[in-house]
This record gives C-alpha cells, structure tokens and sequence, in this order.
C-alpha cells in the first residue's frame, strides 16, 4: 500500500478561513450578501439621519397637546416613510440593470452548459456518424434475418425487392419485414432462393411497396387487393408443389394498383 505525503501535507487555501468563507457561499451568494449589507446600511443611515434632524421636534410633542402632538407625530412618521422609501427605490433601481445583466449571464451559461453536455453525451460529429452507420447495419442485418420467414419476395426484377408475411393464424395485413434497392435488392433475392422462398416479379407492385410501406409494418390497405392475388397465388403453388391442390392460374400482369400508389 502505497501513502502520498504530498496529499496529507496541509494546504494554505484549504485553512483559510476567507477561502472556505468563499467556497461556502459562492459568487452569487457573496453579491447577496452585499446588497443586503448595503440595505441595511442604507437604511439605518436615513434611519439616524432622520432622528438627528427631527430630534428636537420629537422632543417637542411631548409639550403639545393631544390633538395637536398625534397629527405632528403622523405627519413625521410619514416623511421617515417615504424617505425610507425612496433610498429603498433608489437601491431598487440601482440594483434592476445588474439583475438584468446577471440574468442574461445566467441564460448564456446554460446554453453554453446544454451545448457542452449535448457533446459530451452524444460525441463528435464524427463519432456520431459512425454510431448512425453501425445502427444501420445493425437494422439492415436484422433485417436480413427475417428473409427466410417471408412467404414472398416481390422484385422489379433488379432494383427493388420486398419481403412479405401473412400470418393466416392472426389474420390482420401483411406485413413488409425486408426492402431494398439496387445491391441489397440482389441481397434479399439471394438469401430467398437460399431458404426457398418464392420470388415473384412484379415491377409495379415492387416499387409501389417499396415507396409507401416500412419495414415490420402493415402494407398500406390501397395496395391489399394486389397483395391478396400474389398471396393466393403463391398458397395455390404451394399446395400444388405438396400434391394438394392443382396448378394456379398464372398471375395477372396488370394488379390492381391505385394510380396514386404507382411510381
């Protein structure tokens, strides 16, 4: 076990008291003290001020009499009132642009304090590009895996490809659970000939699918009629394949795709 002499040697700043007297309150604490400090003062001056000047009419309501000595002593609490007041007022008004500019401050530390927080938490831009793209090819990967549990892989033939499920059990839409474009279209193709999964070609409702579902949501209900076709076609196949049914009538070329849906 190793001791540092060095951390248990006493420190001057630790010991002193206006350090510690510092530590403990704080700048804006410390600019607290100070102007009530100086209110105290302010007004204890008026205050002394005030009894010097009016000593001798103080003194002198002792020999009025009682009508007269309650009206004079309300008449000189009133002017200690308001000159209580306004040195009061005067410190207020001294006191707003300080307030002001201290708020401001304030203000600008915090957005200065969120910025360095919001960097410190999330990064660089740069890092925060690579945990993007790792994200990504996290989904993209996932997505993959999902593939082989397609019942359909609809292509353009070379540009898009989209997986679907229709669970006949839940019943519900299908659902998308792959696309892609371009490489990954070739991607998801070879991965379902590797499980056998029917591929169909289909350009129009490729692209439509493509553009307007999401990857482990509904297709949009536009586009169920044409999905229904390509699902009983490939159920018919099926069967057919296992000896359990005859071969389907072979797939309209024009499914019913809206014109809005069309890209």
């Amino acid at each position: 076990m190793n001791f540092s002499w060095e951390a248990m040697a006493p420190k001057a700043s630790k010991l002193s008291p206006l350090q510690g007297f510092k530590r403990m309150l704080g700048v804006q604490a410390g600019v607290e003290l100070i102007k009530s400090l100086l209110k105290f003062f302010v007004v204890f001056f008026v205050a002394i001020t005030l009894l010097t000047v009016l000593f001798e009419e103080i003194i002198s309501l002792s020999l009025e009499s009682a009508p007269s000595n309650f009206g004079h002593a309300v008449e000189m609490l009133l002017w200690m009132f308001l000159a209580l007041a306004c040195s009061l007022g005067i410190i207020a008004a001294i006191d707003a642009p300080y307030q002001v500019w201290n708020h401001t401050r304030q203000l600008k530390m915090t957005k200065q304090e969120v910025k360095d927080e919001m960097k410190n938490t999330e990064g660089s831009p740069e890092i925060k590009g690579r945990i993007r793209r790792a994200q990504y090819e996290m989904s993209q990967r996932r997505m993959m895996q999902d593939v082989p549990q397609a019942d359909v892989v609809i292509t353009n033939p070379t540009h898009y490809s989209v997986a679907l499920k229709y669970d006949t059990e839940q019943g519900g839409a299908p659902m998308m659970i792959a696309k892609g474009a371009d490489q990954m279209a070739i991607h998801i193709r070879t991965i379902a000939k590797e499980h056998g999964v029917e591929i169909l070609q289909s350009p129009a409702l490729a692209r439509s699918l493509y553009y307007t579902a999401e990857v482990n949501e509904e297709i949009p209900e536009a586009l169920f009629a044409a999905v229904a076709q390509v699902l009983a076609f490939i159920f018919q196949l099926r069967a057919h394949r296992s000896g359990k049914g005859r071969r389907p009538v072979p797939l309209a070329k024009n499914l019913p795709i809206p014109d809005d849906y069309r890209y």
